[in-house]
């Protein structure tokens, strides 16, 4: 995609800096100054990319932030695209030393020439504190005030016809998102790829931390040990989180976004949740103008042995993200709102060299489409049955030791290998729960979010435990479609009077948010649910102890963890089945 692939060569992990900010609102509050001391930016900087004009916008602080202006051929007044980053508006730019950067600027004057092509005035801007603008970065601190004030600057430049668009993905999707929550007064569209919807949510998934791409990615940059353990402790629901969180703001949103997202990546929940609630419930001039768009992928190139070649990423970004444009800031009636609101890839099976025909593009009036929630049951012989379970009493009971915890294999990461990757690799454990249901005699096609009704039990006050859907193929290929943990403790909620440890070896239902997916499980595959207390490094190994989140005072004990599935506690899996009115979905 062209959009992604830029966007994720420069932003990395937006929501690790969005923790590490966050971080700070454990330390006392640092003194800065309004303004950075910095030399004032000379008339040409000489690091600019070839077409551009650097030009600075003044905060209500009277912080400067630098920004490249890319115009259009000819004279006159345009509409306007803005990017905001924190990841230099000018690209690397020793061109002998650092190739990798000469391609990244590269790539900044070819995104360039794709809006100002098309008739755009094409605005990139160094966020706060960052490359050439002025100011102390905190990462996405300020960027509701600073979005505001860009926006309304771009708007009210000789070169602009008082009509600004936002678009980004990854870090910028966020920036995007801010800037709306804003609602100033110029901003009339927004294109928004992979960004989250919730932060804090997206850093801590049902309350466990993703360890390696938020912790081991802020090490790799230099951050302190303190400064970790800090952020292990930023679990809880506060206030700090909730200032800059769109799950709290977007109501203020009035305007129409087109959401691009993926199913394997991080933010894979952030597009769907942001686009069911602009879409349904927001305010008069979002509500019923948003579009929905879900690929089968993530952030960055999949790992594993399954491709997806039938979906145009390029196409699909690239030509809809300017017809979008088209239409709200130019008044093109190009036809692209008569369109259904949503469009996502319904995947099939797809192992390299026999790519599934029934893998294909559908549409949807809204998100989820029309399912029916079908329930398959955990079983003692470890099966997924469709009856409910009638015994007295049934449990399956393993021993979890945070020593040696299951290695990660795939799912929606970003900072090392990701997506559907054949869980056989795990090997077989005895914390390891695989259920299966009997090879397919149809096809079961799914579209929406997934969830897993669990009723577990724990012999200390705290453990956790995860979940995977996973596409099982005849030649015995695991395939990951979704996964997703839960501590324990925060099975009632994240605010600080619902965290309840556990009463040990009372069973207690543990509801498993999975995210949303679409695929379609093929006659003679698998459904399976795999059922464990770890994912490392994808997530924090829980120590069983019950602590407090970042405290390491007690030593990591051994938990005996059950999983119950009787008729008083009827543990299931459960999908979102739909019916696509197309003869290959049902033979």
């Amino acid at each position: 995609m062209k959009t992604l692939s830029h966007f994720a060569l420069a932003s990395a992990l937006a929501l690790s800096l969005a923790a590490g900010a966050a971080g700070a609102a454990d330390k006392p509050a640092a003194k800065t100054p309004a303004v950075a001391a910095k030399a004032a930016a000379p008339e040409k900087w000489p690091g600019l990319p070839p077409g551009a004009v650097e030009e600075f916008a003044t905060m209500r602080d009277g912080v400067k932030l630098a920004a490249n202006v890319f115009k259009p051929a000819g004279a006159g007044r345009w509409p306007v695209v803005m990017t905001r980053t924190a990841y230099l508006k000018d690209g690397r730019i020793d061109k002998e030393h650092d190739p990798d950067g000469a391609k990244m600027r590269e790539g900044l004057v070819r995104q360039a020439k794709h809006y100002t092509d098309a008739g755009y005035v094409f605005v990139l801007q160094d966020t706060r504190g960052k490359g050439r603008s002025q100011g102390f970065y905190a990462a996405f601190e300020n960027d509701i005030e600073d979005g505001y004030d860009s926006v309304e600057w771009a708007g009210t430049q000789p070169w602009s016809n008082g009509k600004v668009g936002l678009s980004g993905g990854s870090a910028m999707g966020i920036t995007s998102d801010e800037a709306a929550m804003a609602a100033p007064p110029h901003l009339k569209a927004a294109y928004v790829i992979v960004a989250p919807f919730d932060l804090m949510r997206n850093s801590y998934i049902n309350g466990v931390l993703k360890e390696k791409d938020v912790l081991g990615w802020m090490k790799g940059q230099g951050v302190s040990d303190d400064v970790l353990d800090q952020q292990r402790r930023r679990v809880a629901d506060d206030v700090f989180w909730n200032r800059t969180a769109m799950s709290v703001n977007r109501k203020y949103i009035d305007i129409p976004i087109y959401n691009v997202g993926g199913w394997y990546d991080i933010f894979n929940h952030g597009n769907i949740s942001n686009f069911e609630y602009l879409q349904n419930e927001g305010a008069k001039g979002a509500r019923g103008n948003q579009k929905l768009l879900m690929g089968p992928f993530g952030h960055g190139a999949l790992s594993g042995g399954l491709e997806y070649p039938g979906f145009d990423q390029l196409r699909l970004s690239s030509e809809q993200e300017i017809r979008w444009f088209d239409y709200w800031l130019k008044g093109i009636d190009n036809g692209i709102m008569a369109e259904p609101p949503v469009t996502y890839f319904m995947m099939a099976a797809a192992e390299k060299g026999h790519i599934s025909p029934k893998n294909r593009v559908l549409t949807s009036a809204n998100w989820p489409p029309a399912n029916r929630e079908v329930r398959f049951y955990l079983t003692p012989g470890k099966t997924l049955s469709e009856k409910a379970p009638t015994a007295e009493t049934e449990k399956l009971t393993y021993r979890y030791d945070p020593a040696h915890p299951v290695q990660t294999v795939g799912g929606a990461n970003l900072t090392f290998e990701r997506g559907p990757m054949d869980q056989r690799a795990i090997g077989k454990r005895e914390d390891y729960l695989r259920f299966e249901t009997p090879a397919l005699d149809k096809d079961v096609v799914i579209a929406g979010p997934v969830k897993v009704e669990l009723f577990g039990a724990t012999d200390g006050k705290d453990t956790d435990f995860m979940a995977k859907l996973v596409d099982v193929y005849p030649d015995g290929y695991e395939a990951l479609v979704l996964d997703a943990p839960i501590r324990a403790r925060f099975r009632g909620g994240r605010m600080p009077d619902e965290v309840k440890m556990m009463t040990p070896n009372a069973p207690e239902e543990l509801d498993i948010d999975m995210w949303s997916t679409a695929i379609t499980f093929e006659k003679g595959h698998r459904i399976a649910l795999h059922i464990t207390s770890s994912n490392a490094p994808r997530f924090e190994v829980n120590p069983n102890t019950g602590e407090a989140a970042g405290s390491h005072k007690l030593p990591p004990r051994v938990a005996t963890n059950s999983v119950y599935m009787d008729a008083s506690h009827p543990s299931a899996l459960v999908l979102p089945v739909i019916y696509p009115d197309d003869p290959k979905a049902n033979p």
